[in-house]
């Protein structure tokens, strides 16, 4: 089964700099570097799957972001309504990842179970690591739980006929990867696993980071899992809003077309 691959924006933080998206470099790096949020759809005839869902205005208030629209409105803009979702991915459950889950009320959740053991283990009594979770995106998740609406996978498992998730690891413990079967062949989204292109292109760890190794190693698996490095689409890149085509002369500059060819990365 080929499937139709959409990036969806739904907020951005211009006030980024260098210094805060990669260790390694100059701490005095203050060239500007935005970043960009994003949810993806996932659609093949009537079926739509969603990858992520993002924040609200409430959590974004609480971290400094502004959101441009949620991601529901963002699904809107393509014709699907967030009541018909019937399986959503959650790549991780980063405050920017798992947020409004109760905007998908007949979803099933697909989540890596070492990812949920981790966010209510005892790293989370640790102020640093727990930072990047909000506690009541992880409860709801628990609440779906016992509602019987989360399926758990254990390293690498099929959503769909052409839809795969690899657990990566790295920037955070249950990380996984999406690896989707579009027209122009085997499409990764890397969601966290890469947040900008350059960190998986010169192997340059973003800063907030679980177990470093596993991060690199993670670049690894995400270039064996792609047919090349034009397949990888990173989680949280502007440039991806450049590379790709909207699939609407209106929808440009929120949502693009992941399944056509991208421009050429400028190096």
């Amino acid at each position: 089964m080929l499937w139709e691959l959409f990036a969806i924006r739904y907020a951005r933080l211009e006030t980024r700099t260098r210094r805060e998206n990669f260790l390694g470099v100059d701490p005095h790096d203050s060239a500007p570097m935005p970043i960009d949020f994003y949810v993806w759809l996932l659609r093949a005839g009537d079926r739509a799957i969603l990858v992520d869902t993002g924040f609200d205005a409430e959590e974004g208030a609480r971290r400094g972001r502004t959101i441009e629209r949620l991601p529901r409105e963002g699904l809107a803009m393509l014709g699907v309504r967030a009541e018909t979702i019937a399986d959503v991915i959650v790549t991780h459950l980063h405050y920017d990842h798992a947020g409004t889950l109760d905007h998908f009320p007949a979803a099933r959740f697909h989540l890596q179970e070492a990812e949920l053991a981790y966010a209510t283990g005892r790293c989370m009594s640790y102020a640093e690591l727990r930072r990047p979770y909000s506690v009541e995106h992880v409860c709801t998740v628990v609440r779906r739980v016992f509602e019987g609406r989360v399926l758990f996978h254990d390293g690498e498992g099929e959503i769909a006929p052409g839809i795969t998730v690899h657990r990566i690891g790295g920037h955070a413990k249950g990380i996984q990867c999406v690896r989707v079967v579009t027209a122009r062949g085997p499409v990764v989204l890397a969601s966290d696993t890469a947040h900008y292109y350059e960190n998986f292109l010169d192997y340059r760890p973003f800063p907030i980071v679980h177990d470093v190794e596993a991060t690199l190693r993670g670049y690894d698996r995400l270039r064996a899992l792609a047919p090349s490095l034009d397949h990888i689409v990173p989680g949280h890149d502007p440039l991806v809003m450049e590379r790709y085509p909207a699939p609407d002369p209106r929808l440009a500059g929120v949502v693009v077309r992941l399944d056509a060819p991208p421009r050429p990365l400028a190096r």
